[in-house]
């Protein structure tokens, strides 16, 4: 995942970040050290301004994982071209649910 903010960075792209998301990954220590320096020029995508929205979304999609929904939500925003995930299948069905516009969803 490194390397994809090391290209988004070259490429002047810019990187969205769920801040929920951050948290569930985040573990400090090294490994931590190198993801906040990856970091550096994201864009912070805050839960607190989705929070309604996230359970809604829950709600629709037969979910409970609010994390997941967050990070549909910002994928769902116009102008997103590329969602970063772990969990495809799980982004894709909220993707769809959320009845948005929908980016590439790539397995990392």
């Amino acid at each position: 995942m490194l390397v994809r903010f090391q290209e988004a960075a070259e490429e002047d792209t810019t990187v969205v970040v769920p801040l929920a998301a951050l948290a569930q990954a985040w573990r400090g220590g090294p490994k931590g050290a190198r993801l906040a320096r990856a970091l550096g020029g994201m864009e912070p995508a805050s839960f607190d301004d989705l929070a309604r929205q996230v359970g809604e979304l829950c709600t629709r999609a037969g979910t409970a994982d609010v994390v997941d929904a967050s990070v549909a939500l910002v994928a769902a925003r116009p102008g997103v071209r590329t969602l970063y995930t772990s969990d495809p299948d799980d982004l894709r069905r909220l993707l769809d649910a959320a009845g948005r516009h929908r980016p590439r969803v790539v397995n990392c």
